[in-house]
C-alpha cells in the first residue's frame, strides 16, 4: 500500500473574501478543519496544513509559511519538503468545501507512480491532485508565484490521469461565493 501524505494549503490572507479563508466556518465548521478531517477519512497520513502564524491545527501538523504574500507556490513548496518520505503527495485546498472524502479517495485509488491523478467534475478539472514528491517539485519548478500543478499538467499531458469524481470543485474566493454556497 502506497503512503500518500496529505497537505491542504492555507495561508493565503483571502484578501478578495476580506479574511483568511482557513478561518471561514461553512456549515458549523471552519473549512481549515474541513480539510484535515477530508484528508484524514480518506486515508492521508501525515497529514499537513500550511498555515499562516499562530493559525491552531488540530489533527494536522501545522507548517508555517512566515510570508504566505508569496503565493501559493511557496505553501506548496513547503508541504512538498514537510511531507516526509512518502510514495505520494495529495493537495487540497482549504477553499474547496465541495470536495469530500469520496473525492480525495477515489483520486489517491487512481493514482500510480510516476502518474498524476487529478479530480474531474463534468468536464472540469479540480483538486484533489496527487502525485509523487518528485514531480511535485518539478511542478514548483514550472509554476508561477500563485500556482501549483497546472503548468506541469499542461506541459506533461501524457502523465495526467482524469479521475471522475462526486463533489463540487468551486472555490470561495468573494463573500458573494460564501453567501452562494452558505445557501
Amino acid at each position: 500500500m502506497p503512503r500518500v501524505a496529505a497537505a491542504v494549503l492555507a495561508a493565503g490572507s483571502g484578501s478578495r473574501l476580506g479574511r483568511p479563508k482557513a478561518e471561514v466556518v461553512v456549515g458549523g465548521e471552519r473549512l481549515l478543519d474541513r480539510a484535515v478531517r477530508v484528508a484524514r477519512a480518506a486515508g492521508c497520513e501525515p497529514v499537513l496544513a500550511v498555515v499562516r502564524a499562530g493559525t491552531s491545527v488540530p489533527g494536522a501538523r501545522a507548517v508555517v509559511n512566515a510570508d504566505p504574500a508569496r503565493g501559493q507556490r511557496s505553501s506548496l513548496a513547503l508541504a512538498v519538503e514537510g511531507a516526509g518520505p512518502v510514495d505520494a503527495l495529495v493537495v487540497l485546498l482549504v477553499d474547496t468545501p465541495g470536495v469530500g472524502e469520496a473525492a480525495v479517495r477515489a483520486v489517491i485509488e487512481a493514482w500510480r507512480p510516476g502518474r498524476i491523478a487529478v479530480g474531474r467534475y463534468g468536464t472540469r478539472r479540480g483538486h484533489p491532485t496527487v502525485m509523487a514528491p518528485a514531480l511535485w517539485r518539478e511542478a514548483l519548478r514550472l509554476a508561477g508565484a500563485d500556482e501549483g500543478g497546472r503548468a506541469l499538467l499542461a506541459a506533461r499531458p501524457e502523465l495526467v490521469d482524469e479521475v471522475d469524481v462526486p463533489g463540487d470543485p468551486a472555490d470561495l474566493d468573494t463573500p458573494d461565493d460564501l453567501a452562494r454556497w452558505s445557501e
